[in-house]
C-alpha cells in the first residue's frame, strides 16, 4: 500500500476481506426479496433484513416511517453530538422490477458475476455499507460518527425520502452514495438532474366512419407534442427529452377523445432546467390540433450532482485510498440521476458510485462483479478512517 495502514486500519481491512462469504449471503437475501418502488411491504422487508443484520451486531437503527413508500432507516456508529459532524453513507432499497421478478430470476453467480434484480442497483452497495458499519462498530477508529441511510423510493425520484436525505445531509461533513461503481477505480463526481412528467390531452370522440369530421383527435395532438418535445433535445449541451410512455384512444373506429404520455427531461445545470421547462410549458399550452387541451404535471424530480471544490476534494481523498489499495482512480460524469444530487444541493461534499462495480441496471442482464465487493468496501472504509478533521 502507498500509505501504510495503521494497526486499526489493518484490522478493518483484514476483517472485511474475511467477510466475503457473509457479504454474498446477505446480498442473496436482499436480491431475492421483492422491492419494487411501489411495493412498500417488499421494500420494508428488505429493510427488516438490514435492521436485523445491524442490530445483531449491536448497532441501533432508527426509522422514519411513511404510509405509502418504504420507510427510511438510519444507523449510526460512533458518538454523535458536538461539532464533530457525521460522515453519511447512502443507499436505496427499491428496484424498478415488477413483483415476482426474484422468483423468475433469483440470485446466482456465474463466471464471477452476480445476477438478479437489483444486484448492483443497488443492493450490493447496501451490503457494503452494512459491513462497513459492522467493521467500525467492532474495531472503532473513525474520527467522526458514521451514519448510514437506507431509503426506499429512489427509482421514482424519492418523493418521500428526499426530505429525509436533505435532513441528514445538512449536518454531514461528507456524503458517499454507494450506487454501483463503473470500474474498480472509478467514482461519479457529476450527474445530470432529471424531471419526470406526465401530460394528458383531451379531444372529442366521434364515429370514425360516419361522423369523422366531428371528432378532435387527442392522439394526433399527442403526436405533434411528442415531436415538439423531442426537438427541444440538445444532446451536445447535455439536454435530452424522451417521451417514453404513451397511450390513448377508445376504440379503433372512434376518433380518440383522450391521450396521455410520460416525459423524461435530463439536464446538467439548474439554468438549463428552467429554460427547457419554459419551452415544455409552451408546447403544452399550444393546440396543434384545434379544439384539444392539455394538462402537465411533474411526477418526480432529481437534482443534478454538480461538482464543486469540496466535492473535488472529497473525490481526491477517496481516490488516494483507491490508489493505496493498488487501483488507478478516475472520476466520471454520467447522465443518470441519483439521490446524491439531493445531498449535494444542501452544501455537503458528495461523491457517488462508490459501491461495488456493476452494470446493465434496470435490465435482466444486470450484473455485479463479485471480486470488487471487498475491495470497494475496503476503499470506502479507508476513506472514512482517513478523512481529515
Amino acid at each position: 500500500m502507498a500509505a501504510k495502514a495503521t494497526p486499526n486500519e489493518q484490522q478493518i481491512l483484514d476483517w472485511l476481506a474475511s467477510q466475503r462469504g457473509a457479504m454474498l449471503e446477505l446480498l442473496e437475501t436482499l436480491v431475492n426479496t421483492d422491492s419494487g418502488s411501489y411495493d412498500k411491504a417488499g421494500v420494508d422487508a428488505v429493510g427488516a433484513h438490514i435492521r436485523k443484520f445491524l442490530e445483531d451486531r449491536g448497532i441501533a437503527t432508527g426509522l422514519t416511517p411513511d404510509a405509502k413508500f418504504g420507510d427510511a432507516i438510519d444507523a449510526t456508529v460512533g458518538a454523535s453530538g458536538g461539532s464533530n459532524r457525521p460522515i453519511l453513507l447512502m443507499g436505496h432499497r427499491d428496484t424498478v422490477f415488477p413483483k415476482g421478478e426474484p422468483t423468475r430470476r433469483p440470485f446466482k453467480i456465474e463466471n464471477g458475476m452476480a445476477h438478479g434484480p437489483g444486484v448492483s442497483d443497488m443492493k450490493a452497495g447496501l451490503v457494503m455499507n452494512c459491513f462497513i458499519l459492522a467493521a467500525l462498530q467492532k474495531f472503532g477508529g473513525a474520527g467522526a460518527p458514521v451514519t448510514a441511510l437506507f431509503t426506499g423510493d429512489e427509482e421514482i425520484g424519492s418523493p418521500f425520502s428526499r426530505a429525509v436525505i436533505e435532513r441528514f445531509a445538512r449536518s454531514a461533513r461528507a456524503v458517499f452514495n454507494s450506487e454501483p461503481g463503473r470500474a474498480i477505480g472509478m467514482a461519479v463526481t457529476g450527474r445530470k438532474g432529471g424531471v419526470f412528467m406526465r401530460f394528458s390531452i383531451t379531444g372529442k370522440a366521434a364515429h370514425s366512419g360516419a361522423n369523422f369530421e366531428a371528432g378532435i383527435s387527442a392522439i394526433n395532438e399527442l403526436a405533434h407534442k411528442t415531436l415538439a418535445l423531442h426537438a427541444l433535445s440538445k444532446p451536445k449541451e447535455g439536454i435530452t427529452l424522451n417521451v417514453g410512455v404513451v397511450s390513448g384512444g377508445q376504440t379503433v373506429n372512434t376518433v380518440a377523445p383522450w391521450a396521455k404520455g410520460e416525459v423524461d427531461l435530463r439536464f446538467i445545470t439548474p439554468a438549463q432546467r428552467a429554460a427547457t421547462m419554459a419551452e415544455v410549458e409552451k408546447i403544452m399550452a399550444t393546440s396543434y390540433v384545434p379544439g384539444t387541451s392539455a394538462q402537465l404535471e411533474i411526477s418526480g424530480e432529481f437534482l443534478p450532482l454538480v461538482e464543486g471544490e469540496d466535492g473535488k476534494a472529497l473525490f481526491d481523498h477517496y481516490a488516494a485510498q483507491l490508489k493505496a489499495l493498488g487501483n488507478e482512480p478516475s472520476s466520471i460524469f454520467t447522465g443518470g440521476c441519483a439521490d446524491s444530487g439531493f445531498a449535494a444541493a444542501t452544501g455537503a461534499p458528495t461523491i457517488c458510485a462508490v459501491g461495488p462495480v456493476g452494470g446493465k441496471g434496470h435490465t435482466p442482464e444486470e450484473f455485479m462483479d463479485v471480486e470488487t465487493l471487498v475491495p470497494r468496501a475496503q476503499a470506502l472504509a479507508l476513506a472514512i478512517l482517513r478523512l481529515p478533521a
